[in-house]
C-alpha cells in the first residue's frame, strides 16, 4: 500500500461542515444572539434571520414558507410527522399506519411505539434491491389508514424509491404520505409540488451543515398535532426556542449544495462507480442495493463472504479509512454488535454475506486519490481477514 492517508467515507453518518457555513453561523453566537420571540431589536434581528431561512427553504423545496417547521434534526422531524399526523387522524377514526422494513430507526421505532398505543401497523415487503412492493402498498391502504411513511432513499444501501408512484397511490386512496428525505435532500432533486409529497423530513448535518438542526415540511391543511408542549414556537407545532445559528448554517449549507447539485451529483457518482467497479473485482463480493440508476450518488454498500463486518471496519480504521457497517444509529455500541442489519435481512441478503456489510458514503470533498487508497486498503483488509476467518 501507499503511505497511509486519512480518508473519511462515512458521510451518511455525518458530514464535514463547509467552512462557508461556519463563517455564516459565527455572528449568531456572539453578535446576533437574540431570542426570535423577543420584541426588542436583538429579537427582531434573530426573527428576520429565521424568516429569511424559512423563505429560502420554501424555494429550495418548492413549497410555502408557512409549511416549514424547524426542529432539532431528522429523528425529531420523523417523530413529529408520524406521531403528530397519527394522533390527529385518530380523531377521524383512522388508526392504521403503513411503512417498510428498511426504514431508519427513527421511523420504525416510532411506528412500533404507536402500535403499542393501539394503532394497527402494516410493514410492506421489499425486493432484493430494497424497492417496496407498490401493488402491496395499494392493497394495504384501507379507509382506516392514517398515514403511509416510506423513506425517500435508504441510508444503508442507497436505494431510491419511486416517490411519485407512491404519492399517486396514496392520494388515489385519499391517504397522507410522509417521507424521510434525510439522505436524499441536497444530493438529488427534491421538488415537493412535482412529487406531491404531504410531509418530509430533513437533517442539516447530512449535507455539510451543523448537527442538531433539521426541518419538517407539512402541507397546508394536513392534520397534525404537537407532541411537545411549551411556549407555542413554530406556529404552535414545535415548542422550544429556535436554534438561529443552526438554522442559518443549515440554510447556507443547502444553498451551497443546491447551486452545484448537478455538478456534485456527477462527481460523487463518478467516485461511487469507481468504488463499485474496483470492489466488484474482489472474489465472493456482493453489491447491496440498487444495481441501476435508482441509487444515491454517494452510496456504496458491499458484503464480502468469509469476512466479519466489524473486524473489517476496525482494520480499515487502523489504515486511516473511516467507513461503517450501516446506519450510525444502529446498536453496535449498545452491546448488540453481532445483530445483522435489519435492512440486509429485509432484502434477503444471503447468509454468507449478511454479517459483513461495508457502507462507504462519499461527499464532494472526497478525491480520486482517496478512493484509490481506500480500494487498496479494503482489498488488503479483506484478504488478511479471510486468511484467519472461521467462516471459510
Amino acid at each position: 500500500m501507499n503511505k497511509q492517508m486519512k480518508v473519511y467515507l462515512d458521510n451518511s453518518a455525518t458530514s464535514k461542515m463547509d467552512e462557508e457555513v461556519l463563517k455564516e453561523m459565527l455572528p449568531y453566537f456572539t453578535e446576533k444572539y437574540g431570542n426570535p420571540s423577543s420584541l426588542h431589536s436583538f429579537g427582531k434581528e434573530a426573527r428576520d434571520a429565521l424568516n429569511h431561512s424559512r423563505e429560502k427553504f420554501a424555494k429550495f423545496l418548492n413549497c410555502r414558507a408557512e409549511e416549514i417547521y424547524f426542529c432539532s434534526g431528522g429523528t425529531e422531524s420523523d417523530n413529529l410527522a408520524i406521531k403528530g399526523i397519527a394522533y390527529a387522524m385518530k380523531k377521524q377514526n383512522k388508526n392504521h399506519i403503513i411503512t417498510s422494513p428498511i426504514e431508519h430507526s427513527a421511523v420504525l421505532n416510532t411506528c412500533r411505539q404507536l402500535e403499542q398505543e393501539g394503532f394497527k401497523l402494516t410493514i410492506l415487503n421489499v425486493d432484493n434491491e430494497g424497492f417496496i412492493d407498490l401493488k402491496q402498498l395499494e392493497n394495504s391502504i384501507t379507509e382506516k389508514t392514517a398515514l403511509v411513511t416510506i423513506m425517500f432513499a435508504n441510508s444503508e444501501i442507497g436505494t431510491i424509491q419511486d416517490i411519485k408512484k407512491i404519492t399517486n397511490i396514496c392520494h388515489k386512496k385519499k391517504t397522507i404520505f410522509h417521507t424521510d428525505a434525510v439522505q436524499t435532500f441536497a444530493k438529488i432533486p427534491v421538488d415537493i409540488k412535482k412529487l406531491d409529497i404531504d410531509s418530509l423530513s430533513i437533517a442539516s448535518h447530512k449535507f455539510h451543515g451543523p448537527k442538531g438542526v433539521g426541518l419538517l415540511y407539512v402541507k397546508k391543511n394536513i392534520p397534525i398535532e404537537s407532541i411537545v408542549q411549551g411556549g407555542g414556537h413554530e406556529k404552535g407545532l414545535r415548542s422550544g426556542t429556535e436554534d438561529i445559528s443552526g438554522i442559518v448554517g443549515m440554510t447556507k449549507a443547502a444553498d451551497i449544495a443546491l447551486k452545484n447539485l448537478g455538478k456534485n451529483y456527477n462527481y460523487m457518482a463518478k467516485l461511487r462507480d469507481r468504488l463499485i467497479n474496483e470492489l466488484s473485482k474482489i472474489e465472493n463480493s456482493r453489491l447491496n442495493g440498487s444495481k441501476g440508476e435508482k441509487r444515491l450518488p454517494n452510496n456504496v454498500n458491499f458484503s464480502f463472504s468469509g469476512v466479519e463486518g466489524e473486524a473489517l471496519i476496525m482494520l480499515l480504521d487502523m489504515k486511516g479509512v473511516a467507513a461503517s457497517a450501516g446506519s450510525a444509529c444502529s446498536n453496535i455500541l449498545k452491546g448488540e454488535s453481532h445483530k445483522a442489519s435489519h435492512v440486509l435481512e429485509a432484502i434477503k441478503c444471503p447468509e454468507n454475506f449478511i454479517n459483513s456489510p461495508l457502507r462507504l458514503t462519499l461527499s464532494r470533498f472526497n478525491t480520486e486519490e482517496e478512493i484509490d487508497y481506500a480500494v487498496s486498503a479494503i482489498k488488503e483488509s479483506v484478504s488478511n481477514l479471510r486468511k484467519i476467518s472461521p467462516f471459510k
